[in-house]
């Protein structure tokens, strides 16, 4: 079968031990048998790893942070598209999705594509109102509080035992076993990522995982279960295996057909021993650990790519069970003139 040539343009390219999802999902649609695909990717710093992996993209742009604006790095996008002639663009960053979300159309328009989930999607699902989206949608959730200043932190002791989740609005998460642990995770946050900062109840249990897409109709295109068997000092699996559990697929498949969610999406769940499941958190895009999904038989990154060119996609029913991934940490030598030439010119 001939191959379709396809120009992707990747963000999420840190791959350290906070890794983004670009590299792996790079990895998944090189993987592909129906696509010949030219990679673009995209930076905010110029150490990123995939930046220096050999044979990973084709040319590299640094653009903006969203913070910069999303004008500004919307208008980066289309400088690159006119050199580079972009056919789908794939954010990985939950911080930079509003961004790509409120331009699509305009992106659209100039023939870039990519498949989002709606604004309102989006913000439904965010921490700060996970308890009302759990309360819509029928799934335990723990609950929370959302804090705006430290002293709040006496009204959640009144509400939570310890130990406490303390979350921030995009990134981060800090077990907190009394007052002055909350506190320091509070400025830690506020500091990095801005108010409100979510104390959420702690449920005891096994912390597990569905990556998964939804198609926007209601359907689930793919769905894959894991449980973490190693993680790092930030909360990041560096281990994983997948699992044979319909609870948690029939979960999923629910939660896509009430919302009818689009694109990709991680779900965080805690098993109790009782054997229920508390959904902790929602990541509205691809996760890091998406290669599992492709080495287990769905392969997640070239489906995504597909329904952003309008492709039919056949629902992938099935997966291996028992398939790990380990992630390792691996020296690369590489010259100067690539970081100077990215640092200087923004580009490569």
């Amino acid at each position: 079968m001939k191959k379709k040539h396809i120009t992707l343009a990747v963000t999420g390219l840190n791959n350290t031990d906070n890794p983004g999802p670009g590299v792996p999902f790079i990895r998944g649609v090189k993987d592909s048998k129906e696509f010949e695909v030219r990679v673009i990717g995209l930076v905010y710093e110029n150490l990123e790893p995939g930046i220096y992996m050999e044979g990973l993209c084709d040319r590299i742009f640094q653009i903006p942070y969203p913070s910069s604006g999303s004008n500004e790095l919307i208008e980066r996008i289309e400088h690159i598209h006119q050199q580079e002639k972009i056919d789908v663009l794939v954010p990985n960053f939950d911080a930079e999705l509003f961004s790509f979300m409120k331009n699509e159309e305009r992106l659209h328009k100039q023939g870039i594509h990519t498949f989002l989930p709606t604004l309102q999607q989006f913000q439904e699902r965010e921490k700060h109102r996970l308890p009302e989206f759990g309360k819509k949608y029928g799934i335990k959730v723990p609950a929370s509080l959302n804090l705006g200043s430290l002293g709040q932190i006496t009204e959640m002791e009144d509400k939570f035992d310890y130990p406490v989740m303390v979350k921030g609005q995009f990134y981060d998460a800090h077990l907190a076993s009394n007052k002055e642990q909350v506190r320091q995770a509070f400025m830690k946050i506020s500091t990095q990522w801005g108010l409100p900062v979510i104390a959420q109840e702690f449920v005891s249990g096994t912390e597990v995982n569905v990556v998964a897409l939804g198609d926007g109709k209601g359907n689930t295109v793919a769905a894959v279960p894991m449980r973490k068997q190693y993680i790092t000092d930030k909360g990041k699996a560096w281990g994983g295996i997948t699992l044979a559990d319909e609870k948690m697929m029939e979960l999923t498949r629910s939660l896509f057909q009430k919302s009818k969610w689009k694109g990709g999406m991680e779900l965080e769940l805690i098993k109790t021993n009782a054997g229920e499941y508390y959904l902790i958190e929602i990541n509205p895009r691809i996760p890091a650990w998406v290669y599992l999904a492709v080495g287990a038989g769905q392969n997640i990154p070239e489906a995504l790519v597909k329904l952003a060119l309008g492709m039919e996609v056949q629902p992938m029913q099935h997966y291996k069970i028992g398939k790990m991934f380990v992630r390792y940490s691996y020296d690369m030598i590489v010259d100067l003139e690539k970081f100077a030439a990215i640092s200087m010119n923004k580009e490569i």
